[in-house]
Order: structure tokens, then sequence, then C-alpha cells
């Protein structure tokens, strides 16, 4: 039931209320019935149904606003049970990645530093990020990323990255149903980088 149905029920009563009130008041009258006096008490009448009204309006109006805060206490207990249980079976996964990362790291015999460092760029971090990290320079994280790329046999930082990430996602077509997007971002990936590039 709406907030404007309940209303209307509610004053509808009222009204009823208030006529019932008046008409026991001129029926159980004894004496002549003075318009003065009858206009006062139907004016007190009128309040006492009006406040009585307004109170139940209220209560209801309480009543409601509890039922719905605990409907969503039970949706966030829901969504934080259904969140709790999301974290731990991704954690589960992630910590299952982390060490094929480093298995496939040891097959590809990297040095302490170069894990590290290949570690944090498929986190996302850039070349500066790294360094900043690390407490070394640029230019000594460029030289270790360029040591990956030649012992692992991929033609830079993309291919590297979607080496690993790659299968972890669907694989969809484009627009035109031709080719898939893990396609088009392997074949992006293999081609050569800044960072492959010989300096002039």
């Amino acid at each position: 039931m709406s907030e404007r149905t309940t209303r209307l029920r509610w004053a509808l009563m009222g009204v009823v209320a208030f006529i019932l009130l008046m008409g026991i008041e001129v029926l159980t009258e004894d004496e002549a019935i003075d318009p003065l006096d009858l206009a006062g008490d139907a004016v007190s009448t009128a309040l006492l149904v009006a406040c009585a009204t307004g109170v139940s309006l209220m209560a209801g109006s309480f009543q409601a606003e509890r039922e719905e805060k605990a409907v969503l206490m039970r949706d966030l207990q829901m969504a934080r049970a259904e969140g709790s249980a999301w974290r731990e079976r991704a954690q589960t996964y992630l910590s299952g990645l982390g060490e094929e990362i480093e298995k496939q790291f040891e097959v590809w015999s990297l040095t302490p530093a170069e894990r590290e460092v290949g570690l944090l760029m498929l986190k996302g971090f850039s070349h500066r990020e790294v360094a900043s990290l690390r407490g070394t320079t640029e230019a000594t994280v460029r030289h270790q990323a360029r040591s990956i790329y030649q012992k692992t046999g991929v033609a830079g930082r993309s291919a590297f990255c979607a080496y690993f990430l790659e299968d972890l996602l669907p694989s969809k077509r484009d627009a035109n149903g031709s080719q898939a997007v893990s396609e088009v971002r392997t074949t992006e990936a293999a081609r050569p980088t800044d960072e492959m590039r010989p300096s002039a």
C-alpha cells in the first residue's frame, strides 16, 4: 500500500470518527442545542480527531521505517557475506596464480631482482615507479626489463604481461566478429616496443 493511499485511508477514518462523535454529542444532548456551543464542541472534537489521526500516521510511518531499515540491514548482511565469500575464492585463485608466476620465473632463470621487477610490471607500475619503489635508477630498471624480455622470448612489456594475463580473460569477438579480442591483443603485444628498439 502506498503512502498516499494510507494517508487517504486515515483521513477518511478521521472524518468518520468526527461525524460519529458529533452525532453522539447531538443525540445525547438533553437541552436545546446552542449553535455557539455546538461550534465549540465541533472545533474541539475536530482537533482531538486530528491529533489522534496524526499520531496514528506517525506511528505507522515509524513502523514502516523500522521495517525498511530491517530489510536494508538484512540485505547489507547478505551483501557482506557474499563479498566475503567472493574475496576468499578470489584469494585462493590469486594465490595459485602467484605460485604459477613464481614457477615460470624459475623456468626462465630470472634473477631475484628481475623477478621483483617483473612482478611490479605485472602489477602495472611504470619503469619510473619501479625504480622509485626499488631505490634504483630508471635506466637500471629498463636494463633489467630488457633482460627479462630476452630470457622470456617476448617482444616487450605488453607481451610479457599478456603471457600471464591473457588466458584469465574471456575471449570475445569484435563488432564484425572477425577476430577475437585476445588475438588482437596478442598481435599488438608481439610488435616491437620502444623499449626493445635500439637507440639511434
